[in-house]
């Protein structure tokens, strides 16, 4: 089959336009409509012997059309099911049925197709609204979740079972977007003001909804190792960016000097509680951070500093337009977790997606979890074209394993050409 292909800096980028899979599938789908016009015209075209007289004949004749008919439906039925089922095992995955016993009524309403109050739109084309879920929210292990997630009376609270670890569960395991529900979530006791160091100051316990977390209050918080992040006054965020530890540490005010006075809108990539958008802020751009509340109320938090919280895996799409964003931060958690090599490419073109032409790439502090890792890092962001305005190698000690061997980190300022 075809290929297309997509220069990127020195290297070319290759995507096959057909698999052998999609293939063979196209293939039984043509020998299928084959089939079915083969019966059709021996159907109307075989005449049978006329034994009797030419009115008796006639209806037989007739007859035997509705029942070679019937025979096509029921052969395009069943080869439409086999050819479902195929598509299925190819992919690799099942649908999710609304109409299967453990899917609950709230859920399989929402799934349902929704028409339009005026009909047909005119722009769009389309006649009626459709909401979805992921199909890993089929999976055996996502179901339950989900089918958990959904039980609720509406137009009443949401249940307080837990509900927002309850939401972290499916969507780490693939399960994103969430279905739409129409039950009223828990707020907060107390609402945040914008008045004083809102960005610096201490964020009260009653700010936030612990429901669902281990910890009901941020003196508990500060005694885990995640709390540092969320002490403001003592943590490890007061001095982040502004002050350097190392070289690999860059400062805020020498990477906007390298955007020169171009950067306005950012993202940054499992920011955590925000301390790179608070940073920020105070030099007047606006900064979407995407977070996960995972052990700990991180996006209640970031909103509680009049900053925004995105509430996004790494494995989502991002849900932004293509080149909008002057920068994106992405610290020491890109790519971690998972080994594959095409799942960091996946990622990175779309980070390469949202960001404009002559925006910013921050890679911060990348953990390089060995060679093999840092190696294919590196090419693949030569292979992306981004002129090095800076970029640093270095190694640090590991914090949990005093006598191990030092881990390396990659530090970097990319800028991302234009393409024709």
């Amino acid at each position: 089959m075809g290929s297309v292909s997509l220069k990127i800096g020195d290297g070319t980028a290759r995507f096959r336009r057909a698999t052998l899979c999609s293939s063979a599938l196209h293939l039984l789908m043509l020998l299928s409509v084959v089939t079915t016009n083969l019966f059709a015209l021996y159907a109307f075209t075989r005449h049978p012997n006329n034994g009797g007289g030419g009115g008796g004949g006639h209806q037989k004749n007739l007859s035997l059309i509705s029942e070679r008919v019937s025979q096509i439906l029921r052969e395009i039925e069943s080869s439409q099911k086999r050819l479902a089922s195929i598509e299925r095992e190819i992919l690799g995955y099942d649908t999710l049925d609304p109409n299967h016993p453990s899917v609950p009524p709230e859920l399989r309403l929402f799934l349902r197709r929704h028409p339009l109050p005026l009909g047909r739109d005119s722009r769009s084309g389309i006649t009626d609204m459709a909401s979805s879920v992921s199909h890993l929210c089929s999976s055996p292990s996502s179901l339950p979740l989900l089918s958990h997630f959904s039980s609720y009376e509406p137009y009443s609270s949401c249940p307080a079972n837990a509900d927002l670890s309850l939401a972290v569960k499916l969507v780490t395991r693939g399960c994103e977007p969430l279905p739409r529900r129409r039950c009223a979530s828990k707020s907060p006791s107390r609402a945040i003001g914008g008045g004083g160091d809102s960005r610096w100051g201490p964020v009260p316990d009653k700010a936030v909804d612990w429901s669902g977390f281990g910890c009901k209050s941020f003196d508990c918080l500060y005694k885990k190792p995640i709390g540092r992040e969320f002490d403001l006054i003592n943590g490890s965020e007061r001095f982040r960016w502004v002050r350097s530890r190392g070289k690999n540490d860059f400062l805020v005010d020498e990477v906007l000097n390298l955007g020169r006075g171009n950067v306005r809108i950012g993202f940054d990539i499992g920011g955590g509680t925000a301390g790179f958008a608070a940073r920020m802020a105070e030099r007047n751009v606006t900064v979407v951070t995407s977070t996960l509340d995972i052990d700990a109320p991180f996006s209640q938090f970031v909103a509680a500093r009049g900053l925004f919280p995105l509430f996004l895996t790494a494995g989502q799409r991002f849900p932004f337009h293509d080149g909008v964003f002057d920068l994106v931060h992405v610290w020491n958690g890109f790519g971690e977790g998972n080994k594959r090599k095409e799942w960091l490419e996946f990622l990175m073109f779309d980070v390469d997606r949202v960001l404009r032409v002559g925006g910013l790439l921050w890679l911060d502090n990348y953990h390089c979890l060995d060679d093999e890792r840092k190696r294919e890092l590196t090419m693949l962001i030569e292979r992306f074209g981004y002129k090095k305005l800076k970029w640093v190698v270095g190694e640090k000690a590991d914090t949990g394993n005093a006598g191990g061997k030092p881990k390396v980190y990659l530090s970097a300022v990319l800028q991302k050409p234009p393409r024709g």
